[in-house]
């Protein structure tokens, strides 16, 4: 069987160097004929000449892929590979595909770059890196981790620059901080894909970001407009009652004195208790206060250390169970032209969808 290279079907032109210069040549038969030049030539030493000519162009053309190889791996500033809205997730081989989709793949080719600009996915995205960071990090491939980390400077310059949702990323680069350190200090008895010099590197890289958060000053704005304290109690107090996570309303209450004292409702605390945990674990940790009262706020925040929260976001990872494909469902196109998000076949394709949460994105892929 003959050996199929990149371009199977011809080697292109042949060119020989002349004194007048490159000029391309013709095999027919035992006759070299030269374009504007008719001197016969000697058809061994012209065929040992050719020879060198394209070992030559070989070598630069593998010099050239090598060059441009580089490039693209020293680029760390764009993401790997993919930028598409969903993703077949293939657990085992089949007659019609063959081999299986991993978390590293699925990682690369959903487009997290752009899901972080959209408000709505951003507390998503950053629970699903903090999950990858405790437990799934040593399973990404070098593209992923490359990737995971692209995402992540993207997002901690979109915090820097916008002063939204610090605490968030500080849990989360606080996290993948210790992970890092337990596999760095642990090298050679744990599974570690790349060099042990890169993952030091960003174990730095993390300590700076951490050190920028924690510098981070958030100037007071000033505005003509109507301001949060303006509103009256009832709003304000509604306000409060939106929340799902009690550190917002901590500090939310440090703002201003009336806060301060709407923050401090024990029925605030007790809806929020009631959101997040189940009645059966109340017993189990109930604290009462000297007045002999339960102390709902103390309560939440003990709570939390043995159980998690209620999960909650704005819009997640959809997965179809008639196409097994996991995706991003845009809202919008949805609407305007019922676009599903990906190819289904289904009749009824919403009847097929199911949101996917992080720790379930992460159990997609354990087989």
């Amino acid at each position: 069987m003959p050996f199929l290279g990149q371009d199977w079907r011809s080697p292109g032109w042949s060119w020989i160097k002349t004194e007048d210069g490159w000029k391309r040549f013709e095999f027919l038969g035992h006759r070299l004929e030269l374009e504007g030049n008719n001197n016969e030539l000697d058809l061994g030493e012209l065929h040992d000449e050719n020879k060198e000519n394209r070992f030559a162009n070989d070598v630069c053309e593998v010099a050239a892929k090598k060059r441009k190889k580089d490039r693209f791996n020293n680029n760390t500033k764009s993401q790997f590979f993919y930028q598409e809205k969903w993703i077949y997730v293939q657990k085992e081989s089949t007659r019609e595909r063959h081999g299986y989709c991993t978390l590293g793949e699925a990682f690369n080719r959903l487009d997290f770059s752009s899901a972080i600009q959209d408000i709505r996915r951003f507390n998503y995205v950053v629970k699903l890196l903090q999950l990858i960071a405790k437990s799934q990090l040593t399973s990404l491939s070098g593209a992923a981790q490359k990737n995971y980390f692209n995402v992540l400077e993207k997002i901690v310059r979109k915090v820097l620059d916008d002063q939204q949702n610090p605490r968030l990323i500080k849990d989360l680069l606080q996290d993948l901080g210790s992970t890092l350190c337990i596999l760095i200090r642990e090298v050679g008895k744990s599974v570690l894909v790349g060099n042990i010099n890169i993952w030091v590197c960003r174990l730095e890289t993390i300590l700076n970001w951490q050190q920028q958060l924690n510098n981070l000053q958030i100037p007071k704005q000033i505005t003509n407009g109507v301001t949060l304290s303006d509103l009256p109690l009832h709003m304000q107090n509604n306000i409060l009652y939106r929340f799902s996570d009690g550190w917002d309303i901590v500090n939310l209450g440090q703002v201003t004195s009336t806060l301060h004292m709407l923050s401090e409702d024990r029925q605030l605390w007790k809806k929020l208790c009631q959101f997040n945990f189940a009645e059966k674990h109340f017993c189990r940790h109930l604290i009462l206060s000297e007045k002999g009262h339960v102390d709902w706020k103390l309560m939440y925040f003990t709570l939390q250390k043995y159980y998690p929260k209620k999960e909650q976001y704005g819009d997640t990872l959809q997965f179809c169970r008639h196409c097994s494909i996991l995706f991003w469902k845009d809202c919008h196109l949805a609407l305007l032209f019922k676009d599903s998000g990906h190819p289904c076949t289904a009749n009824d394709p919403d009847n097929c969808f199911m949101p996917v949460s992080p720790q379930r994105f992460i159990d997609l892929f354990k087989f």
